[in-house]
């Protein structure tokens, strides 16, 4: 085992010449047989940044701020608190300064560091000039960061990580990767009270919600093009979580990856190819811990949660975190109800080969008054004025859904070049919804459409549905050299096998309504139908990739590809009977590489070609239920990453072109075209000074409709694509009140449009959150007091998914109370 390690201690700092010089007259002196205490004495500053928090977490965090590998017995630590220490310091001196006042001492070989008690102090001298076995004698805890791969450490600020896992290609740093890659901490999401998974994922410029809070779901939008809940993975497997939305308090990390992830964990249920988003699971830290966490979000809706995590067993081995989650009442919706509960087990097992985990979790939600979605007839030309954002458009509409999950995954290391990994998991999930239809006079039924003041006629229908998910995956990665060059050679394999089953029980009465002044859902049909199979989807795939590492690791050339067949079959849910289906196969490459001209400075670059499943035509259109062809998207990507010690920039220019599923004049569904998406983004993130904590970031896409029939739409802006968006973050650690620290957040995001004729236009939007948060203790108990509030300025605003607008939520109040016993 090895301990966790930040990129903290080679990055640059704004004397980049000095530290040169110093670093070779340091190489130099070691050459001709300096003194190894002379050599430490001499040790560069870094960036150090801990808050006042249990001792046993004060040194994980110096762990991975610092060269340096602790050891210690939990008996050493136990009951300890340490102070803020913050500053450009020297490792040593910023361990000494955690040490402060506890009586706890220390002996050094090197950058290992080996923790005993007063009483033991002669101990450590001994321990100091022993061998790593002698050493393992003393019940020592590594400082690591996470279970099955060590996650990477935090960057400089805490809330972004310096690197994430990418499926096949393992876990990577943000600096030797060839993509462009978002990773946010579990600390973001505390301090941000962070609800569902939507909360997190906008806080970068490329990502964007089309839904809002206490819709029927959350479906997301990265780099122009739509990514569903569906297509969400954990823990590296698709089809896992909700379908509708992910609550946040299963999770440690989310991580995001921009541009179609095929070669990664092969092909999302839902075919995504804008990006994609991995969450991971909480794991027990070697620090016991209990927390109760009291939230209230406007209007009168209370969450109480429960995070338990312990470790025991010879060197910690086993750990169980749980986590349990209670909601209800009125949130962000008049006269809504948003229950949750929820209940989240994590075992796992850290052996010095063998790595194993276990997830079972169990979620179910109800929606009273759900925040729906709105079509607007063809004739629209200009969108009436959004409603307040506490307006359901649908009074009397609910959401029940029931999901449960199981999943495990095994990693063995054969040598210390060879692992190997098995990873399934098991999920079914269940929804009842009264569900709204629109109804316009000569117009299908099923047609949702508002005409230009917002009178609608609407019928109250039930749609309940299932779903059965097998995901699984194994590999086996090895290292090597051959001669100069290193190889990082991996293999994998995936399988997913899912079953969705609908029912739809059409009402027979239909009642006037205006989106200012809803009227409430007329009765609904007599009888509900049981959901039925509607379809069987089967994913399979092989992939192979290699990453070789040439000149002193300063070029990694990364390439792979991955074989995927794809056999979908459609049934209808009345006779059972097989209505259409097929089975493709085909290969998508991947190649990427980076150039490191200096240590900080990566010039990447990327090709990589998704395959999506073909879509099963929906109820609304002429040619529902047919299921169309698989078809593939490309990605071409270049860009520039800069670490400059406590801020990294990142530039990326890209393009991506996938088939433009539309609609034609007969109201047939079908790949016309072709959509391509051209951007460039610019990134930010770190401290840029100590306790101001920076995430900045803007996006400029051009969606354009290319290759169209006939020539119909032909040069078109693409429809839901804003051509830019922003983002500005701050969070500050005030310097008059210790523990109190105020946030700020700001997005903005251009006006798209609503059709392909680019005749229906929603306008730009800019929505201001602020917050702050207050670590104190009381009766000698840690406690974090947060406050937010999101839509400070109650501004109205519509927001697209597909063809469909929903009004996004008002001002929204957020108060919580965490307490670690």
């Amino acid at each position: 085992m090895t301990t966790a390690r930040s990129r903290r201690a080679q990055r640059p700092t704004p004397y980049i010449a000095r530290i040169g010089m110093t670093s070779l007259a340091l190489s130099l002196t070691l050459a001709f047989g300096m003194a190894p205490e002379a050599a430490m004495a001499q040790e560069s500053p870094v960036r150090v940044s801990i808050r006042s928090q249990p001792l046993g977490d004060a040194l994980l965090q110096l762990g991975k701020q610092t060269s340096l590998q602790i050891f210690f017995s939990q008996s050493v630590v136990a009951g300890l608190t340490a102070h803020d220490v913050a500053g450009n310091l020297q490792p040593e001196d910023a361990l000494q300064q955690l040490l402060q006042g506890t009586g706890i001492k220390y002996a050094r070989s090197g950058n290992n560091i080996t923790l005993t008690s007063p009483q033991s102090a002669a101990a450590a001298a001994t321990a100091a000039t022993a061998t790593t076995t002698a050493t393992a004698q003393l019940a020592p805890v590594m400082i690591k960061g996470g279970i099955l791969g060590d996650l990477s450490a935090p960057y400089a600020g805490g809330q972004l990580a310096t690197g994430g896992s990418l499926g096949l290609l393992g876990a990577e740093d943000i600096m030797d990767s060839p993509f462009s890659t978002v990773n946010y901490t579990s600390e973001l999401l505390y301090d941000q009270q962070a609800r569902t998974l939507a909360d997190v994922v906008v806080n970068d410029a490329s990502v964007r919600t089309l839904t809002s809070t206490g819709g029927f779901g959350e479906d997301f939008q990265i780099r122009g093009f739509p990514v569903g809940s569906g297509d969400v993975s954990v823990n590296g497997l698709y089809g896992l979580v909700s379908s509708s939305r992910v609550p946040v308090q299963i999770l440690e990390r989310v991580e995001v990856l921009k541009g179609p992830g095929t070669l990664m964990r092969g092909i999302p249920p839902n075919g995504s190819v804008g990006g994609s988003i991995n969450v991971v699971t909480k794991r027990a830290d070697d620090e016991p811990l209990t927390r109760v966490t009291g939230s209230y979000a406007s209007e009168k809706n209370l969450t109480a949660q429960l995070d338990l995590g312990r470790r025991f067993g010879e060197d910690n081995a086993w750990g169980v975190r749980f986590n349990g989650v209670v909601r209800g009442g009125e949130a962000t919706t008049r006269d809504g109800e948003q229950k949750l509960g929820m209940a989240a087990l994590g075992v796992d097992y850290r052996g010095e080969r063998l790595r194993w985990s276990m997830d079972a979790i169990h979620q179910e939600d109800v929606l009273e008054n759900i925040r729906s979605q709105l079509g607007f007839d063809k004739s629209v030309t200009e969108l009436p004025d959004p409603p307040d954002g506490r307006t359901n458009f649908y009074p009397g509409t609910r959401l029940t859904q029931r999901d449960s999950t199981v999943m495990s995954r095994l990693e063995y290391d054969f040598t210390d070049k060879v692992t190997a990994h098995v990873g399934v998991g098991y999920r079914e999930g269940n929804n009842r919804q009264i569900f709204p239809v629109n109804v316009v006079p000569g117009s299908p039924p099923n047609r949702q459409s508002a005409d230009a003041d917002g009178n609608f006629s609407v019928m109250t229908t039930y749609y309940d549905s299932y779903s059965k998910t097998l995901s699984s995956d194994a590999g086996l990665t090895a290292d090597f050299d051959t001669g100069a060059i290193g190889h990082r050679v991996a293999l994998g394999l995936t399988y997913m096998d899912q079953e969705l089953g609908n029912a739809y029980s059409a009402g027979t009465i239909d009642v006037p309504s205006n989106i200012y002044n809803p009227t409430p859902l007329p009765p609904g049909p007599a009888d509900r139908l049981s959901p039925k199979r509607a379809s069987q989807t089967s994913l399979t795939s092989y992939a192979v990739s290699d990453t070789l590492s040439f000149a002193d690791d300063r070029v990694l050339l990364t390439l792979g590809a991955r074989h995927q067949t794809v056999d979908v079959n459609s049934y209808s849910t009345t006779t059972g009977a097989r209505t259409s289906g097929y089975r493709a196969s085909a290969v998508s490459p991947v190649a990427g590489i980076v150039f490191k001209p200096l240590d900080y400075v990566s010039i990447y670059g990327n090709f990589t070609q998704g395959l999506t499943r073909g879509t099963i035509v929906g109820q609304n259109y002429a040619n529902q239920g047919e299921v169309l062809d698989p078809y593939k998207s490309k990605q071409y990507e270049t860009g520039v990453k800069v670490d400059w010690g406590d801020i990294t920039t990142t530039l990326a220019f890209w393009q991506i072109a996938r088939p433009a599923g539309q609609e034609d004049d007969n109201n047939v569904y079908g790949y016309f075209g072709e959509q391509r998406n051209r951007g460039v983004e610019l990134t930010a993130f770190g401290e840029l000074l100590p306790g101001l904590r920076l995430m900045a970031s803007a996006a400029y896409t051009q969606g354009k409709l290319t290759k169209t029939q006939d020539g119909v739409n032909e040069g078109n802006r693409a429809p839901g694509v804003p051509t830019s968006t922003y983002n500005l973050g701050l969070d500050w650690d005030t310097p008059w009140v210790e523990g109190l620290s105020l946030n700020g957040r700001v997005l903005r995001t251009s006006s798209v449009y609503l059709n392909n004729t680019n005749t229906l236009r929603l306008p730009s939007l800019t929505r201001f959150d602020v917050g702050a948060r207050y670590r104190t203790k009381i009766a000698g108990k840690a406690v974090v007091i947060r406050a937010n509030i999101e839509n400070l300025t109650d501004k109205r605003y519509w927001l697209a998914s597909n063809s469909f607008a929903t009004n996004g939520a008002g001002r929204t109040y957020m108060l919580s109370a965490s307490v670690n016993f």
